[in-house]
């Protein structure tokens, strides 16, 4: 099948790459002309545009965006609305709100193109070893684009979960719990690092991946990481959010879902981000002005949060 891939980034350059390996063809189009040269060059068709894409795919047309979430989404849609026709079929398969998939759907649909969000899971370890789909949208778009997946997922890596959202509402959830278990490991391990005596940490994550009830590839990640720098010195402790653990908290609250792991993990995250927390130096404040207890004085530089 040819397929246009829009967005060659660290996913969607990997995807392409996988897909020509298993037999596809993959116009290839990016803002950036040498992220395009080096797909072409590993055997994918240069597109210059999103139309030039376009004029290379036949009948039914498919469009791959993976692009980032919000405007440049949109954006693509609405180059893509008047020069695809009715059948063509365009999958979102980037970290999308849920909620913007059935508008997509419907401007989309309102000229007979079908549409697929499709959260994708995977990230730099894709190529090798594939990955997970979940798709909601329309089901015979998704059957019709099933080779395409296959190519890209692992044995039973992807699946239809449901209509126009849910392909994305189920990523959301899956990287919410994802937050959470990187938080429940992160803190075991400063934990195993305060032992009153050594500990090889990087063998004892490659110990829990044998048998043990918390094994896991994440937890194959952090045997990797603490084997390249076991004390973690080489990194700061700042740590982004993908705006996809917001997502799931604001769905919490409007269910009325306790999610009090994941919340505690994304605020972790905000927490990370503050050099001199304001909260931190009122509750210092506090303590001494009810207590007498001794405080600490701001460093130069530092009396703002």
């Amino acid at each position: 099948m040819r397929i246009a891939m829009v967005g060659l980034g660290k996913m969607g350059l990997n995807m392409t790459r996988r897909l020509l390996r298993g037999g596809h063809e993959v116009v290839a189009v990016d803002r950036s002309p040498a992220a395009v040269g080096e797909a072409s060059r590993e055997g994918s068709i240069a597109a210059a545009s999103l139309p030039d894409a376009v004029a290379k795919l036949s009948p039914r047309r498919v469009v791959w965006l993976m692009v980032p979430a919000g405007s440049p989404v949109d954006e693509s849609i609405e180059i893509l609305q008047p020069i695809l026709s009715p059948g063509d079929i365009v999958i979102d398969g980037g970290n999308s709100k849920y909620t913007d998939a059935p508008p997509r759907a419907a401007r989309l649909g309102a000229r007979g193109i079908q549409f697929l969000d499709v959260g994708t899971s995977g990230g730099i370890w894709g190529l090798a070893e594939g990955y997970c789909l979940m798709a909601g949208g329309d089901e015979e778009a998704f059957r019709h684009v099933s080779p395409v997946f296959a190519a890209l997922a692992p044995p039973e890596g992807f699946a239809f979960v449901g209509p126009h959202g849910a392909g994305h509402f189920v990523k959301m959830i899956h990287n919410g719990i994802e937050y959470g278990m990187m938080q429940a490991y992160a803190e075991g391990f400063e934990l195993l690092q305060t032992a009153p005596f050594p500990l090889d940490l990087p063998a004892i994550a490659v110990l829990w991946n044998r048998g043990s009830v918390v094994r896991s590839w994440l937890l194959e990640l952090a045997g990797r990481a603490l084997s390249r720098d076991p004390g973690l010195a080489g990194l700061s402790p700042y740590v982004e959010d993908s705006g996809e653990g917001r997502w799931t908290m604001e769905r919490s609250i409007e269910a009325g879902v306790p999610l009090p792991a994941i919340g505690l993990s994304l605020y972790m995250r905000f927490l990370s981000r503050q050099e001199n927390s304001f909260a931190m130096r009122m509750l210092a404040a506090l303590r001494n002005e009810f207590g007498g207890h001794a405080v600490h004085p701001a460093s130069p530089g530092k009396e703002k949060g």
